[in-house]
């Protein structure tokens, strides 16, 4: 009988060897993350931005969605504040790879890349914005470089800033009028006719 329950113990170690094997690698732990990691997020486009980054596009339902809200400071800088939805910043160190609706943002002003961000808020130098109304622009990016996007287009928001000078302009002088200058009242067109 001892021949038979060796037999029956190799049937037993095989068959779990043949299922066990069937189911390694598979991220079937419930953990959200663990299932996005083996998934591939997206379809990869062609299209790049200005930087040659390419896009990564989702459906509309999955994609993040991201706002700006931009109030000048009192030191006259301006406080940039993000909202975002379906989407969590990754923190500095992440591995480059793509997940489901995590990364970080660039922030551009008047197109130029000036920061990435990993957080809702960032303090804008008032020396990064002259004179004038710039467009300061949040666009939301995977943590391996590619852009998230949406029929085609980056997922993205604008909001435009206008800075002025701290120091007031001088106020420009009225023109003196003098006696001999002569009336400034125009001439009669029917006194010069005749």
């Amino acid at each position: 009988m001892s021949w038979t329950r060796g037999v029956l113990a190799v049937l037993a170690v095989c068959v779990l060897l043949l299922t066990g094997s069937a189911g390694c690698g598979s991220s079937d732990t419930g953990d959200a993350e663990a299932r996005d990691s083996v998934t591939p997020v997206g379809r990869l486009l062609d299209v790049t931005d200005e930087e040659g980054r390419r896009y990564r596009e989702v459906d509309a339902e999955d994609a993040p969605e991201v706002g700006i809200e931009v109030q000048p400071a009192g030191d006259d800088s301006w406080d940039v504040r993000l909202t975002v939805r379906d989407f969590r910043f990754s923190p500095a160190g992440t591995e480059a790879r793509a997940v489901a609706g995590r990364g970080l943002a660039h922030l551009f002003l008047d197109g130029d890349l000036i920061t990435r961000l990993r957080g809702p808020y960032h303090r804008l130098d008032a020396a990064l914005v002259p004179r004038g109304t710039h467009q300061l622009t949040v666009r939301l990016y995977a943590d391996d470089g590619t852009g998230w996007a949406v029929d085609g287009k980056p997922v993205e928001s604008t909001a435009d800033i206008t800075a002025s000078d701290a120091e007031p302009t001088e106020a420009t002088q009225p023109e003196e009028i003098t006696e001999d200058s002569g009336s400034r009242t125009p001439p009669d067109p029917a006194a010069a006719a005749r």
